[in-house]
């Protein structure tokens, strides 16, 4: 009796059971929180029209800023990135250091005559924004300008055709912009209009502002020392104030301890909603979505009780399915859901080469996973999800390393070791610690949980997570069919570092050399199941 083909069964079958109970893409009429039980921290969403337009912070990854789009506030696609690479510093492209955490934060969007805008500030050198334009929110994205740095910012283009920025911790200040937004308006407001009070004593940023019924409302996220993180609102009749404040969500929810720092956004119904992050460890910052009753000119949020509710009867499009993450067949077009670690080395990656898969060819003679170029990956998704590649590894030399990690500042690998008497599979963890200035890898703690000899070729390799309360753990599996999986190594604990990745682990594919140039593997295939699909 094959045990492990029973045991992945049973595994199977209870994915397919827990996907119609939790619902990624939701279901007709229920949506139920978390509304993506994935990474999609700083989210800042609008409506045009019948459509919902959200951005998302993925700092070191590329392309960046992706835009996501819906018709009912619940299911998204992702449907373009503002930019392919940055070219601020070496740093982009793993020289000199690296950007871990930092490259493109808390993005801004905004729509005005026809015109989508977005803004971000980089919080490395040489701290200046970027402001993009574009018609349609799918891309291309064209630059407006570069400006002055403006951290956790937020943008918002009066009706009378003026434009500011919020931004700042701490007190919050307002400048004035030029109103095409090509830079600051000299001689224009420039001034602190948002002091916390004295109960304010830590976390005070992630501003998010929008102007209802002739006030103005300013989303921070707050963290006084002794209590939960929570959401304030603060409002003022005039947008240099005086702001008083609200605190208008105060929650905890699913077995986590708070939830803090959204944005507001109106209905089609003229209804109206807060998307705000909740911080669920090792599969990153997940999105919550919730009802908002306006209270003598107050924008409340959460159920009667003022909680983040488990589930919300609503209106939801029956054809439009969620999905932030995807599998991949590598059939020569180019997917949508993946993003490099840092800058990719474009000579070194193709889908024509080799047609139905990908080749990823090693680029540059690293010691780690963490200094390597060309890493590709991908969210996980919770509660549960699984990855499976198949992968070629012919091509591999002496020294090379390929395969599949759950990828963060703590990750977990598994992978083929190409050694001069023959290939292994290995799974492995692997630490990052990162020293300034530039953010530069000063040691990488590695662990040997497990290895076992190679003689095939074509190898499967399985990645299953589990991101229930008190758990997320990944467990590694390897295959020479597909069919008859062999465990390997031990359960690894995936944890959130803000101070490292900053953002959740991510199922990630890789190759690279150790000792010399010229190996290669090629991708077959990269399948993800989701408990939630």
């Amino acid at each position: 009796m094959n045990y492990n083909r029973i045991i992945h069964f049973i595994s199977a079958l209870l994915l397919s059971v827990t996907a119609v109970a939790t619902g990624f893409a939701q279901d007709h009429g229920v949506m139920r929180n978390p509304m993506i039980w994935a990474d999609v921290p700083d989210p800042d969403v609008i409506r045009v029209g019948d459509d919902y337009y959200m951005v998302s912070t993925t700092m070191h990854l590329m392309p960046g800023c992706p835009v996501m789009h819906s018709k009912d506030l619940v299911n998204w696609e992702t449907v373009g990135y503002v930019f392919d690479k940055l070219h601020d510093t070496p740093r982009y492209d793993l020289e000199e250091g690296t950007v871990y955490g930092k490259g493109q934060w808390a993005t801004s969007l905004r729509y005005r005559d026809g015109v989508f805008y977005v803004l971000f500030s980089p919080n490395d050198q040489p701290y200046r924004s970027y402001i993009y334009k574009a018609v349609d929110p799918a891309g291309p994205w064209e630059l407006v300008t570069r400006t002055d740095h403006f951290h956790d910012a937020s943008l918002l283009l009066d009706d009378d055709g003026r434009a500011y920025v919020f931004y700042n911790g701490g007190e919050i200040r307002l400048r004035e912009l030029n109103p095409d937004l090509s830079g600051v308006k000299e001689g224009g407001i420039d001034k602190v209009v948002i002091y916390p009070d004295s109960e304010e004593t830590g976390l005070h940023e992630g501003s998010r502002v929008i102007k209802h019924d002739g006030k103005y409302y300013a989303f921070v996220i707050s963290w006084p020392a002794g209590k939960p993180r929570r959401q304030l609102c603060y409002r003022a009749d005039d947008i240099e104030g005086p702001y008083e404040k609200m605190v208008v969500l105060e929650s905890q929810f699913g077995g986590f301890p708070y939830v803090g720092q959204g944005c507001l956004v109106d209905g089609k119904e003229g209804d109206w909603w807060g998307v705000i992050f909740q911080d669920r460890g090792g599969v990153g910052r997940v999105l919550t979505l919730n009802p908002c009753t306006w209270k003598d000119g107050w924008p409340m949020l959460g159920d009667r009780d003022g909680k983040v509710p488990a589930e919300i009867e609503m209106k939801i499009s029956p054809d439009i399915k969620g999905r932030v993450a995807e599998s991949d067949d590598f059939d020569g077009s180019k997917s949508i859901y993946w993003q490099w670690n840092h800058n990719p080395v474009d000579s070194a990656w193709s889908l024509s080469e080799r047609p139905g898969f990908l080749r990823l060819k090693t680029s540059r003679v690293v010691p780690d996973i963490f200094q390597a170029p060309n890493t590709i990956s991908q969210r996980m998704v919770g509660p549960k999800s699984e990855a499976t590649v198949k992968m070629d590894v012919s091509g591999m030399l002496p020294g090379d390393r390929a395969g599949l990690a759950a990828f963060n500042g703590d990750s977990g690998l598994l992978y083929v070791d190409c050694g001069a008497d023959g290939k292994s599979i290995v799974m492995s963890e692997s630490s990052i610690v990162l020293s300034e200035p530039g953010h530069k890898v000063a040691e990488v703690k590695d662990k040997e949980v497990a290895r076992r000899p190679l003689e095939n070729d074509i190898i499967y390799l399985k990645i299953v997570t589990d991101f229930n309360p008190g758990r997320d753990i990944a467990c590694f599996f390897w295959s020479l069919d597909g069919e008859d999986w062999k465990e390997i190594g031990e359960d690894f604990k995936m944890i959130f570092d803000y101070r490292r990745f900053f953002m959740g682990t991510r199922f990630a594919i890789f190759n690279y050399a150790t000792e010399s140039l010229g190996g290669y593997i090629d991708v077959d295939s990269f399948v993800m199941d989701k408990a939630n699909d």
